[in-house]
């Protein structure tokens, strides 16, 4: 039976693993395709493609972006973007350069209570690395502060914490702009993360629909069976091409694996097939 995964982080965001290291992980799990999807960077595309053109394996570049909806930040897919596309790099960049100034605070609001938390303790050898919480979590970790990463998130880093700072509110319009101009087609990603009920959902595709959305995640590591069954139902409703990942980014996340997620996970490939025609 092929297996796919939708869904999936490298280090050239906030994963563990290279690009390459990635599709041999891949490989090793018997996945026949993978999406490359980094939060807001194109840039491990270009390694993943060249290093995958003699394997086994099917590579779909991707991307995630990050938005707000209605004070919620929430994450969008864009599949087969322009990733060598300068002016997607200048869009990207201009993004990247508001992230920034967003970490350098949380650093220099840590450094001022004495916790061990620098620049390029983050960036940990990867300078393009888009930074997110995630590698706040893994150097709180490493410097002995928090025994582990959910720890980091629930006494220091997590939303209400002394040291949380939000994101750079991207609206929705500006997500979908960049996607729907440089990706072949824009997916919500795991909407039951964002704690909305399902009818909070439906009204949140209505809104991203008008805004050229294609398609929607109904399989990822946090659904149950019940849940996956449910987001099915609303994209045949609402007309949406469906996905599923595991969302996987190696030790970040070390209960999820490429391909199975939590180990159930089972994306079907004729997704893979509907993405190819939206």
């Amino acid at each position: 039976m092929e297996t796919i995964d939708l869904h999936v982080h490298s280090t050239a965001s906030d994963g563990s693993l290279t690009p390459s290291e990635v599709a041999d992980e891949a490989i090793r799990m018997h996945v026949t395709a993978i999406a490359l999807t980094d939060h807001d960077t194109v840039d491990g595309i270009k390694e993943i493609m060249e290093y995958t053109k003699d394997k086994p394996l099917e590579v779909v570049p991707g991307i995630e972006l990050s938005c707000y909806y209605k004070n919620r930040e929430i994450h969008i897919l864009g599949f087969y973007p322009d990733y060598e596309n300068e002016d997607l790099a200048k869009e990207l960049s201009t993004l990247k350069e508001a992230r920034e100034g967003r970490n350098k605070k949380m650093v220099e609001l840590m450094q001022a209570d004495g916790l061990p938390v620098t620049m390029e303790k983050l960036l940990h050898g990867n300078p393009d690395s888009v930074i997110t919480r995630a590698h706040f979590a893994r150097v709180l970790v490493e410097e002995g502060i928090c025994k582990t990463k959910d720890i980091a998130f629930k006494k220091y880093i997590g939303i209400g914490c002394k040291y949380y700072l939000p994101k750079p509110q991207v609206t929705c319009e500006v997500a979908m702009n960049i996607l729907t101009k440089y990706c072949k087609a824009a997916y919500l990603a795991h909407p039951l993360l964002y704690h909305f009920g399902y009818r909070q959902i439906e009204e949140l595709l209505d809104y991203l629909i008008d805004l050229g959305l294609k398609g929607l995640e109904v399989y990822h590591s946090s659904n149950n069976m019940y849940e996956s069954d449910k987001l099915r139902t609303i994209a045949l409703k609402k007309g949406l091409k469906m996905s599923g990942g595991s969302d996987f980014h190696g030790v970040i996340k070390p209960n999820i694996q490429i391909g199975k997620g939590r180990g159930n996970m089972c994306v079907p490939i004729h997704f893979l097939e509907e993405l190819k025609n939206a």
